[in-house]
């Protein structure tokens, strides 16, 4: 039965790669089969690739894929009977030696320094609730026209209208701002971010004086100044067999400075008493924004699947 269901995955996959389709077929065999790819010679030298070495440069060249229907055959293989979890990045590949590569763009980060190369963007489903698998649904080169923000929201709306069942997607804190969350609005989907600790988001306005234009901003709420923070709704305390006793605090109805029509429940995620002596975690600032939250205790746990992304970002640059 699942052998019978891979071959016809793999025909729908095959009737969707346009011109030179049966090189393009060998070509993706040899890449998921070969342990290292040290280069497009190496690949024809696989055992699945039956073709010369010139055929490889040749189907690239020809092959024009049907995106579309092959982002459509992955997202049919995502489950729906419970909320699907969806993890968006983007990477940044340097390619400071390819004078000639196209759209090249520029990428600074801190304590590394600026790198030349280009970016892509993921959207992947996360299938399970441990382990570290993630499945892209979404891998697109982020174009110099294009933001990581913009391109995000693109992939984002894209699955959405075809998944039919509102996901939940969990960010990091690059798009953790208001931006982002503006673009989003209009998209069937309960987000899950990552902030800075350094942010600062605000409250509901009080009610209107009768003088002047209505306050759209209230309490000022700065992350990193205790003093600053209001009494949360709630706190709990859990015991994580494989982190320790976690403190877990959430606030309701605080906005960003430039989206105040997009209410989030703020949430704070403090590891009290770790396992082991010598480990220390920063606390964890997250925002919610959706239709219905799930449970304080399980909202945390959901953001930490998000890392199984960057274990297929490993595999992918290593392998």
């Amino acid at each position: 039965m699942i052998l019978t269901q891979l071959e016809e995955f793999r025909q729908a996959i095959y009737d969707c790669l346009g011109k030179a389709k049966d090189a393009v077929f060998e070509l993706m065999d040899a890449v998921l089969t070969s342990p290292s790819i040290q280069s497009f010679v190496s690949l024809s030298q696989s055992p699945v690739f039956r073709r010369q070495w010139p055929n490889i440069y040749a189907a690239l060249h020809d092959s024009r894929p049907q995106k579309r229907k092959l982002m459509n055959l992955l997202i049919e293989e995502v489950k729906t009977e419970a909320q699907p979890f969806l993890a968006g990045d983007h990477t940044f590949w340097p390619r400071p030696d390819a004078k000639t590569l196209k759209e090249r763009t520029f990428h600074g980060e801190r304590g590394v320094g600026v790198g030349v190369g280009q970016s892509y963007s993921t959207l992947a489903w996360i299938p399970e609730a441990d382990g570290s698998w993630a499945l892209p649904l979404r891998h697109e080169r982020i174009t110099s026209f294009e933001t990581p923000t913009s391109k995000a929201v693109f992939q984002l709306k894209l699955v959405t209208r075809e998944l039919g069942v509102r996901p939940l997607a969990a960010y990091d804190r690059g798009y953790g701002n208001a931006k982002f969350v503006q673009a989003t609005e209009d998209i069937d989907v309960d987000l899950l971010l990552r902030l800075a600790s350094n942010r600062c988001v605000w409250g509901i306005p009080d009610a209107y004086k009768g003088r002047g234009a209505p306050c759209k901003h209230g309490h000022k709420f700065k992350l990193n100044a205790p003093e600053t923070w209001p009494v949360a709704r709630e706190t709990l305390e859990v015991e994580d067999p494989k982190i320790g006793r976690v403190q877990v605090m959430r606030w309701s109805g605080f906005h960003f400075l430039q989206s105040p029509n997009r209410a989030m429940e703020i949430i704070r995620v403090e590891v009290i008493k770790p396992v082991g002596r010598n480990r220390k975690f920063q606390p964890l600032w997250l925002a919610w924004l959706g239709q219905t939250m799930p449970a304080l205790e399980d909202l945390w746990h959901k953001y930490l699947r998000r890392f199984a992304l960057e274990h297929w970002y490993r595999f992918a640059k290593l392998t």
